[in-house]
């Protein structure tokens, strides 16, 4: 269809209920103030970035075309590509593939690791070169001249000039005639040579020479004009005259002030004989006319340097030499050109290292003592008016009608004001949100501004934990840890997502096994069901699903609120994958980025955003926007009580901050040596290297492991949102799976918590990345030196190719060397060069304990390297004050050829080493070759994407047509009826919100058409507001320690009058009782909680198909008939509630876990994946797990 739009015209959209374009006028954009004080703002329903996107940092490739199944390799006229090439000349593609390398694809990559060492190579031997060899080739032995090695002329008394050298003459005496104190007295130092006798043969560069000035005889007069004998140790001896190894130093405007000296090379020659033989001009003679030029024609206040003239005349610079030989009376004292040039480049260096590392311990120390404790203070302007939560920022996607541009489910229909039919407008607040309401009044609409006071200081975090094959010990610490944080737990949702079924390497239960056992789950929410998403993959992997497990985790006094989403994979990926549902971390990631994202924008959402939506909204009281931040942590890090506080503080100090991150300390730091060097390395990276960057706002890397981020922040005054972390570009960035140069899979695959940061200064480059100090969490670090290798390798290349992204930001913060623009780039070329400076650094010690230095210049490397290992020593000092860390601090310098030449050289060979090694290991695990799959498979196709409304309308149409369909059976089978092997009820209870078949299907519909049921499967089978539970609160919950500060004093006669008359037992209206969580796997050994059979006022915890007052379904019980042929009385009056025993899984029929095939235990011969058994087990299948 012509102009037709390319993003709903897709096959697998068609009958979605997407909105369509709009053809209306967009309204005005801007924001304006109205009488009520509310934000107003018009909209579009396309968002900017879907029809103008900033350009990306990673450019996703080009479609495949139909059948093609990996992308054409790039083409040879790259430059990059060629210049790869000329350096790998000489390995054939036949020679490579011989070597295992077998794609083109992998020859690339190898040819640009080859590229990208040879330029380190070159790096390495360029600061080499500036470091050593610069100076021996600008100022070599022969040109080095030193002040201390010269007798300045006319300076010191007794010392007269023989050929150059001073001659020391206090104990001479007078011979024939030549008085040396009475020569040494008209100027010290005056030059004697000529009252010696000499030959042509003391000239032998003069040799062969017909110039008049090398043919001249010395002695033109004999012995009058040479009294003294030849120059030698007899005539030295006789007239007592002592040589030293002193120079006669002249300097240039001596040389100016007399009328026949000028300078050749350094060396000053008085052609003052020459010129009294020569009084006129020698013909024929291009000596002669140089010297009469030089010295007549060139009038200057600074000496004469004839040095260019001679050496570039080839017939003069052969009389050089003889000139030298002849007429050489001494030296200019002062530095020559070449020793100038290299002194200047040694004292630049040394200003600009010494600087960089003096601005850095400065600037470290006055971040801990002046900075930091001021971001940490609790916030005190909460009585400020501002935008709330419930509002979408400029540019979502929102009807074109909503008038105060809030979410849809922030008010009673705002969202469904030009929805179709209205529908949506009878959904009361208790149905679809909880959120701010003005005057208390549930039927009011949510207002734009509101006070901060009303969301306190505590603002709404999300704590992602993110796991793969930890332990429960390791699990346990970090969700002990995070619930245990002086945080409220009002405030804080901990969202735990564990990356496919997995094992951990020694461990006896899977990783989401573990994670679920963890876990109070909330009876309100039933059976989880896989939920389709998006995830990061190619092909068939670009599906995936994943179970959300909602309910509390309980610690001593605490009761943390908790979402658990395991991603278990599809069907297909269950039968023959080693590890169904795992994407990687970043998945794990994008899935809460994702959802947060939709949910600000009012963006279409998956299934697995919706079920999410739901039940987040259910534990925490209030809708997903109202979540201003994020806490990554990683499931190996304990969160000390007050970090969460901290941090958090910091963002309501500075509204420009979009991520933070604490300091990371060892926990196991005495286990082995390798944890041992790790101390020191973890300490300095956070005090000194962080620390100087947040002063310019621009931490180039928030750890992954402790790291909080703003989903959204408000602007500057207050007024409106701006998605960070959330935002589309950020979000699309951060999710590309197709890649292919080694540069973007470096970016990636490695090291998603670099790259996070970088695409985010990338992307807001004028807002902060900050270190806080004070908040403080401890992670196990590797224990070996194999998995340290790993670690850093990935680390090593993380940084090197995301540095090389940061370094062409240029409106960072700063200008020229006092950027953080400089700053990367000298952070960029010093990791290079790691492995040529330790090299150096050995050398230089090993140079000064063989020759110490005698001068300044020569001192100094030594002064830099002790600057560069001593200044963060004297920083602990003033920090910490810990002493013990002088101690880390030898430990690590001993290992400095580890961190500076071994790692760095070992990162740099495997820059095609993708895969993250050895730093988590699964059972039964090969090496991790990405998350790709089948190109030409079509997963999003499968994967709904609507609207919340459009699912929201959704979920109330099942609700209603399954209270329809209970009414129908209830007047027709009043007792109940057979279908099948289930056996249904057909009773009308109020506390039922669907019929359940006594199999687990809490979604199937009963009797329903195809398109009736379309989405019915993607909802969930839940009804949160069942008149057993009542809805969340109506207004924003405070935190506990409000709560008790303003709480009402119970008097004793009070207290005494409500112990005698009692308390009435829980009559099902009110709260559940805490009851236990869900179980994986069978089995009921174990620690835990709730381990005991128990009664409860609803669904139990391990059988949520069996409602309130009906006892679970047993075989014997679906095998009899119902009396009387119709079903009767006795069906319809079962005996008191009973509940399943503990231990029975509630994750797929007839007990069998849905990670059974992860967990190593028993022993069926039939596969079981996510959604149950797999089939095709039988005798002859293979055996993936056994029975616990």
């Amino acid at each position: 269809m012509p102009g037709a739009h390319p993003v709903y015209t897709r096959p697998e959209f068609a009958d979605s209920s997407v909105p369509l374009p709009t053809t209306r006028a967009p309204p005005n954009r801007a924001p304006t103030r109205t009488n009520d004080a509310s934000l107003r703002r018009g909209k579009t329903l396309t968002r900017p970035e879907r029809s103008v996107p900033a350009a990306p940092l990673i450019n996703p490739p080009a479609p495949l075309a139909p059948g093609q199944t990996q992308a054409p390799p790039e083409s040879f006229f790259d430059g990059w590509t060629f210049f790869s090439y000329v350096i790998t000349f000489w390995a054939p593609p036949a020679i490579l593939s011989a070597a295992g390398m077998k794609t083109s694809g992998v020859r690339q990559a190898w040819r640009e690791k080859v590229a990208l060492c040879f330029i380190a190579l070159v790096l390495g031997g360029g600061v080499g070169f500036l470091t050593v060899g610069l100076d021996r080739v600008l100022c070599p032995d022969s040109s080095q001249q030193n002040t201390a090695n010269f007798v300045q002329l006319g300076s010191e008394p007794g010392f007269v000039g023989v050929k150059g050298s001073a001659v020391n003459i206090t104990q001479s005496t007078p011979i024939n005639g030549v008085d040396f104190y009475a020569i040494a007295g008209q100027e010290s130092g005056t030059d004697i040579t000529n009252y010696f006798t000499r030959t042509s043969a003391d000239f032998p560069s003069c040799n062969g020479l017909s110039f008049k000035a090398a043919t001249d005889s010395p002695c033109p007069n004999g012995n009058s004009s040479c009294p003294l004998g030849p120059i030698s140790a007899a005539t030295f001896s006789s007239a007592h005259l002592l040589n030293t190894s002193l120079k006669i130093g002249y300097d240039w405007f001596q040389v100016a002030n007399r009328s026949n000296q000028f300078v050749i090379d350094g060396l000053v020659l008085d052609m003052t004989p020459y010129m009294t033989a020569h009084p006129t001009a020698v013909s024929n003679d291009p000596v002669d006319q140089a010297i009469r030029n030089l010295l007549t024609g060139t009038q200057t206040k600074s000496g004469k340097d004839a040095s260019r003239l001679f050496f570039t005349q080839p017939q003069l610079r052969s009389a050089v030499g003889c000139l030298r030989e002849r007429y050489g009376v001494g030296s200019i004292d002062k530095v020559t050109p070449g020793c100038f040039i290299s002194n200047l480049i040694l004292y630049a260096g040394l200003i600009v290292i010494l600087g960089l590392v003096m601005v850095r311990w400065i600037m470290a120390v006055i971040f801990y003592w002046f900075i930091s404790p001021r971001l940490i203070q609790t916030p005190k302007n909460l009585s400020r008016s501002v935008v709330s939560p419930s509002v979408l920022p400029e540019g979502a996607n929102t009807h074109v009608n909503n008038p105060n541009n809030t979410a849809p489910w922030a008010n009673k229909g705002a969202a469904g004001k030009g929805g179709p039919k209205g529908k949506l407008s009878k959904i009361s607040p208790s149905q679809s949100s909880t959120t701010l309401v003005s005057n208390g009044s549930s039927n009011q609409l949510a207002q734009p501004m509101i006070s901060m006071a009303q969301i306190g200081a505590e603002l709404f975090t999300v704590c992602l934990v993110t796991c793969y094959s930890e332990g429960e010990e390791s699990l346990r610490t970090t969700l002990d840890s995070i619930s245990n944080t002086t945080y409220s737990d009002e405030r804080k949702l901990l969202f735990i997502v564990a990356d496919g079924m997995v094992t951990g390497a020694g461990e006896k239960m899977s990783t989401p096994d573990i994670c679920v056992n963890l876990l109070e789950a909330d009876p309100r929410f039933g059976t989880p069901q896989p939920m389709s998403y998006i995830a990061i993959g190619s092909g068939a992997k670009k599906e995936n699903r994943a179970m959300v497990y909602a309910g509390h985790y309980c610690k001593t006094g605490r009761r943390t609120p908790t979402v658990i989403i395991v991603k278990c994979g599809t069907d297909a990926e269950a039968l023959k994958d080693k590890k169904p549902g795992n994407r990687g971390k970043r998945d794990g990631q994008l899935i809460l980025m994702n959802f947060f994202s939709r949910v600000t924008y009012n963006d279409r959402m998956t299934p697995l955003d919706f079920d999410l939506f739901r039940k987040i909204q259910s534990l925490m009281g209030v809708t997903p926007d109202y979540f201003e931040a994020c806490l990554m942590v990683d499931a190996d890090t304990k969160v000390m009580p007050d970090s969460l506080t901290h941090l958090v503080n910091s963002l309501h100090h500075d509204s420009l901050i979009m991520g933070v991150c604490g300091e990371t300390r060892i926990a196991n730091k005495r286990q082995s040596w390798v944890t041992a060097i790790q101390v020191y390395e973890y300490f300095i990276s956070h005090h000194l290297a962080k620390a100087f960057e947040s002063v310019f706002g621009g931490v180039t890397c928030l750890p992954g492991c402790f790291s909080m981020y703003r989903l959204k922040g408000r602007k500057t005054g207050d007024e409106d949102w701006v998605p960070l972390i959330v935002h589309p570009d950020i979000v699309r960035e951060y999710s590309q799976s197709e890649v292919h140069t080694l540069h973007q899979k470096n970016l990636l695959l490695l090291g998603e918590d670099r790259f996070l940061t970088t695409i985010l200064l990338r992307t807001f480059p004028n807002r902060k990345m900050m270190f806080i100090p004070q908040a403080r969490c401890r992670t196990v670090a590797p224990d070996t030196f194999s998995v340290l290798l790993s670690q850093r390798r990935r680390w090593i290349n993380s940084t090197i190719h995301n540095l090389m992204e940061l370094v062409q930001v240029r409106n960072l913060c700063g200008t020229f060397c006092f950027s953080m623009q400089f700053v990367v780039g000298m952070d960029l070329l010093g990791t290079v060069v790691l492995p040529v400076a330790i090299v150096l650094t050995y050398s230089l010690i090993v140079n000064m304990a063989l020759t110490p230095p005698d001068n300044f210049e020569k001192a100094i490397p030594l002064l830099l390297l002790i600057a560069v290992l001593g200044l963060p020593g004297i920083l602990i000092l003033v920090t910490t004050r810990k002493v013990v860390y002088i101690a880390w601090m030898f430990v690590y310098l001993l290992a400095l050829p580890i961190w500076n030449f071994v790692l760095p050289v070992y990162s740099f060979w495997h820059f095609d080493d993708f895969s993250w090694g050895e730093t988590r290991k699964v059972e039964g695990e090969g090496k991790d070759l990405g998350h790709g799959g089948d190109a030409t498979t079509n997963a999003l196709s499968h994967i709904p994407l609507r609207r919340w409304e459009d699912w929201e309308r959704s979920r109330l149409k099942k609700l209603r047509r399954e209270e329809k369909r209970r009414n129908e059976l209830a007047r027709h089978f009043p007792g109940g009826y057979h279908e099948g092997e289930g056996f249904l009820r057909a009773d009308h209870d109020p506390t039922q919100s669907q019929f359940f078949d006594g199999m687990g299907s809490e979604t199937a519909s009963v009797v329903s058409s195809v398109d009736e049921d379309k989405w019915g499967a993607q909802i969930g089978g839940y009804n949160e507001n069942n008149p057993s539970f009542p809805p969340p609160p109506a207004t924003l919950l405070r935190p506990q320690d409000e709560i008790l500060q303003n709480a009402h004093t119970v008097g004793i006669d009070e207290l005494e009058a409500m112990l005698d008359q009692g308390f009435e037992p829980h009559d099902g209206g009110g709260s559940p009782v805490p009851v236990g969580r869900y179980q994986l796997a069978d089995g009921g050994g174990g620690g835990g909680r709730g381990r005991q059979q128990q009664q409860f006022d609803a669904f139990g915890p391990l059988s949520p198909n069996t409602p309130p007052g009906r006892e679970p379904m047993t075989p014997r019980m679906r095998e009899r008939p119902p009396p009387g042929g119709g079903g009767g009385s006795n069906f319809a009056m079962p005996p008191p509630l009973m509940h399943t025993p503990y231990g029975v899984s509630t994750a797929t029929d007839d007990g069998r876990g849905h990670v059974r095939k992860r967990s190593n235990g028993g022993g069926g011969q039939q596969d079981w994946g996510p959604m149950g058994p797999l089939g095709g087990g039988g005798k002859g299948g293979p055996s993936r797990g056994n029975k616990i």
